[in-house]
């Protein structure tokens, strides 16, 4: 999408010939490259530090406003100085901001107004589609949509097996993705700006988007109740559904990553039982294959929760890095078994008291613990203890 939005403007062009549209597009390339690179280098220092400064404040009013000041200046400032497309700028303020400790308040502070602008994105887009293109052209239409919806489900369903995942999980990522949304109307409209799209192409594409998001939610129904059935086959390929821990007194430990990994090898040792959930295929299957329990899929889903033995369990680790997905484990945790120890992992301060908040009964951070581990080996060391 990056190199379309960067390319498509300049081959649109009438450079003056082979050599003259390669200086240009060459030209257009070192442009976005510095853009890139100075909020890689730059960016990914200032607007941490800055959202951090503001967060200082106490003002919740001044953070929101400073998150859209932060997304709308950098899209207008890589426009203006770079000649960057306004979605290409956006799209990099936001993966900057991604890397702030306060990421999670941040999302959480501005989903209210992500909710507001998808509404009124999509209602935009349903208002741009001229309803006339199913009188008279049906056949492009449908052949547009089946382009979309099979041409991406096949793509999609390849490059998942590719990976090796199973049959089952394939179709189930490829029906997820039997649609197009914002990316293909923003690469529309510059077609359209361009004017190297017609107005009749414009409408087959966003007329056929629209039908893709109408059948996506049929064919993903129909699709996961192929998964789901396919678990009673025998030899059927891993999944979660039918797999269910029937322990007591034993410990889940959500994420089998760096922290998750070596959490569950220190409680198998100490011969804990422990059941793992994880979202990879490839990870479940390897634990399984060793002898360990493991449960496939998201925890924040209650089935999957139930399925590692939730009302049975006395601790939850949450192993995982992502402080908002863990907040709502945590929330889902609290709600369906609020008898179960809940432990998770921080980054900083804001996510102690964010996790503490959906629940957690204790938050870990990493630099806190190494502070009081350094401390107690000092103290021990000057006591003479050890």
């Amino acid at each position: 999408m990056v190199l379309a939005l960067v390319v498509v403007p300049v081959l649109a062009a009438d450079a003056g010939g082979a050599g003259a549209l390669a200086g240009e597009l060459a030209w257009t390339i070192l442009r976005v490259a510095v853009f890139v690179a100075l909020m890689l280098v730059v960016g990914k220092r200032v607007i941490p530090w800055l959202l951090a400064k503001v967060a200082d404040t106490g003002s919740r009013e001044l953070f929101t406003l400073s998150i859209l000041a932060i997304a709308m200046g950098v899209a207008v400032g890589a426009a203006y100085l770079f000649d960057v497309s306004f979605a290409l700028g956006a799209f990099f303020a936001g993966m900057i901001m991604r890397e702030s400790d306060l990421s999670h308040r941040a999302a959480e502070d501005s989903l209210p107004l992500r909710d507001a602008f998808s509404v009124l994105f999509f209602v935009s887009v349903g208002m741009l589609v001229d309803w006339h293109v199913v009188i008279e052209a049906p056949l492009a239409l449908l052949v547009t949509t089946l382009v979309i919806v099979f041409g991406k489900s096949v793509v999609a369903f390849g490059l998942v097996r590719a990976l090796r995942y199973s049959k089952r999980m394939s179709l189930v990522v490829a029906a997820a993705l039997a649609q197009i949304g914002e990316f293909s109307f923003i690469l529309v409209t510059l077609g359209g700006d361009l004017e190297i799209l017609s107005q009749e192409a414009q409408d087959l594409v966003l007329g056929a988007a629209i039908l893709s998001i109408l059948i996506n939610p049929f064919l993903f129904t129909l699709v996961a109740r192929f998964y789901r059935d396919g678990a009673e086959e025998p030899g059927a390929e891993i999944d979660d559904a039918r797999v269910a821990y029937a322990g007591t007194e034993h410990v889940i430990v959500v994420g089998f990553g760096r922290v998750g990994t070596r959490t569950a090898m220190a409680l198998w040792h100490a011969d804990v039982p422990t059941v793992i959930i994880d979202d990879d295929e490839n990870k479940v299957r390897a634990l399984r294959d060793d002898g360990r329990e493991a449960i496939l899929g998201s925890a924040v889903r209650s089935k999957v929760l139930q399925a590692a033995g939730l009302d049975h369990a006395t601790t939850v680790v949450i192993a995982i890095p992502d402080p908002l997905n863990a907040g709502a484990i945590t929330a889902k945790i609290t709600r369906l078994s609020p008898h179960v120890r809940v432990l998770a992992r921080g980054q900083n301060d804001a996510d102690v008291e964010y996790l503490t908040e959906m629940g957690a009964d204790r938050v870990l951070v990493g630099v806190h613990e190494i502070a009081d581990l350094m401390a107690a080996d000092v103290l021990d060391e000057s006591t003479g203890t050890h």
